[in-house]
């Protein structure tokens, strides 16, 4: 049988609300625009480089739900260590070499600049502590979810899921992730399973909407966008997860702030997608009373 979430509200009130809901994040995220909280973790976000699209499927491939990347040294800087045992993330590094070579034309020696690239390794903010606990850490801008799940949504989601075909896992998964989709074609979800059964609930309804959004995205495009696909998943388990009941304004607001660049712009933007699949997300995961 499948599992669903008992729920007396009708589709159209569920409509209402999840249109309400959607609002309220943007307005969430406007607002935490103008704290110092936002401020900090802009300075933090400032520090890392922007990548080649070349290494960021290198980075994706190798740690899908990578976000702040950096070398051993800049992690340093930035009031974080790598652990002692990490594995780094090995991409490509570019750097300006000269060379004296033999001009075909004239003959003559000149010299030439040109890049050479070579492999360095790279570490994600989940491979890191941080070194000093009175500076803060301003990564911290969604807080983890605690409490439980009384209402099964991620029992209702596994099943939901299931009957698509995707197999859902709770393991441990090493970084800084809760979750995440495969992209090969193995069409799994896995979801970390140290996570409190609340923030379980949070980041199955946040990869469910990953399946129906993005499922079907080339990995280039999806790592070219990926803030406005993380915006886009974030916001649809914000809003599901609040028509059931659950309230993860804690997490998803910083989450949704964090790679939409807390433009609230963004976030309204994509309103059609989300609504759209969170509309039938909810519908599929609830069993109202007069379908019991």
């Amino acid at each position: 049988m499948v599992r669903k979430v008992k729920n007396t509200k009708s589709p159209e009130e569920r409509r209402a609300e999840a249109e309400a809901l959607q609002a309220t994040i943007a307005e969430q995220v406007e607002e935490l625009r103008e704290s110092e909280t936002w401020a900090r973790f802009l300075t933090f976000a400032q520090s890392f480089h922007r990548y080649s699209l070349g290494n960021l499927l290198l980075i994706f491939s190798q740690c899908p739900e990578a976000s702040h990347v950096a070398g051993y040294r800049t992690w340093q800087k930035l009031n974080r260590q790598v652990r002692k045992g990490e594995t780094g993330i090995r991409i490509f590094s570019g750097r300006d070499v000269c060379e004296t070579v033999e001009n075909e034309k004239t003959g003559e020696e000149e010299e030439q600049r040109r890049v050479r690239f070579f492999p360095v390794s790279v570490f994600e903010l989940g491979q890191t502590d941080v070194i000093d606990e009175e500076e803060g850490d301003p990564a911290e801008l969604a807080q983890q979810l605690t409490g439980e799940d009384p209402a099964g949504i991620l029992d209702a989601v596994t099943d939901y899921l299931t009957g698509k075909g995707w197999t859902v896992e709770r393991e441990k998964i090493a970084g800084a992730a809760n979750g995440y989709m495969t992209m090969d074609g193995t069409q799994r979800v896995v979801i970390d399973a140290d996570l409190s059964p609340a923030q379980a609930a949070k980041t199955a309804l946040h990869e469910a909407a990953h399946v129906l959004l993005h499922a079907d995205d080339e990995p280039g495009e999806y790592v070219e966008h990926r803030g406005i696909k993380e915006t886009e998943a974030e916001s649809v388990a914000y809003i599901v997860a609040g028509t059931l009941g659950l309230d993860t304004s804690d997490y998803s607001v910083g989450y949704v702030a964090g790679w939409s660049n807390c433009e609230a712009a963004t976030i309204k933007a994509t309103a059609a997608n989300v609504l759209r699949a969170a509309y039938a997300l909810a519908d599929a995961l609830t069993e109202t009373e007069e379908a019991a």
